[in-house]
């Protein structure tokens, strides 16, 4: 499985998505391989065990979003999807069964295309519950203020280790 501290680290640059911000410091978790393939049991436990409560099952939206008061892991257990990181322009990412990504708060994603048999399993550290942004006129006020006032992620949640900084 995967390997301690094997994260590769993605540094979006700040507001490169136009009305997306992305986080200014923290960089974007990639872990391949990172949990079991169909068990979203195992990814529910992986991320609970270092303090990221696991909050739903389900896929992501097909439209760019992000959470300026929250960061985010998803666990991708079924299928495979490709994802938009941090707005148009971004980084996209093709990400299987077993793959972790994890999203500083305000880092944008969009699913561009999955696998009819997708199932993502999401979890936020303790905090705020997340609200959702779209990039929409009078957010980017909110989001400015939101995302450095967001508490650094208590650990990684795939390693438990300490949330790098950029």
């Amino acid at each position: 499985m995967h390997e301690r501290g094997g994260a590769e680290r993605l540094l979006l640059p700040e507001g490169s998505g136009g009305a997306i911000p992305n986080n200014p410091r923290l960089p974007v978790l990639l872990h391949r391989g990172a949990v079991p393939p169909g068990d979203p049991a195992a990814a529910e436990a992986l991320f609970a065990r270092h303090g990221w409560p696991p909050a739903w099952r389900n896929g992501i939206y097909d439209f760019h979003h992000y959470h300026p008061n929250a960061h985010e892991a998803l666990a991708i257990v079924e299928g495979g999807v490709r994802v938009r990181l941090g707005g148009d322009p971004g980084v996209t990412i093709d990400l299987q069964a077993g793959d972790v990504v994890v999203l500083p708060a305000g880092t944008g994603h969009r699913n561009l295309g999955a696998s009819a048999r997708l199932l993502v399993v999401g979890a936020y550290p303790p905090g705020d519950p997340p609200e959702q942004f779209t990039g929409r006129p009078g957010e980017a006020a909110k989001a400015a203020h939101a995302i450095p006032a967001t508490p650094d992620p208590p650990c990684d949640p795939v390693t438990g280790a300490a949330y790098p900084a950029g």
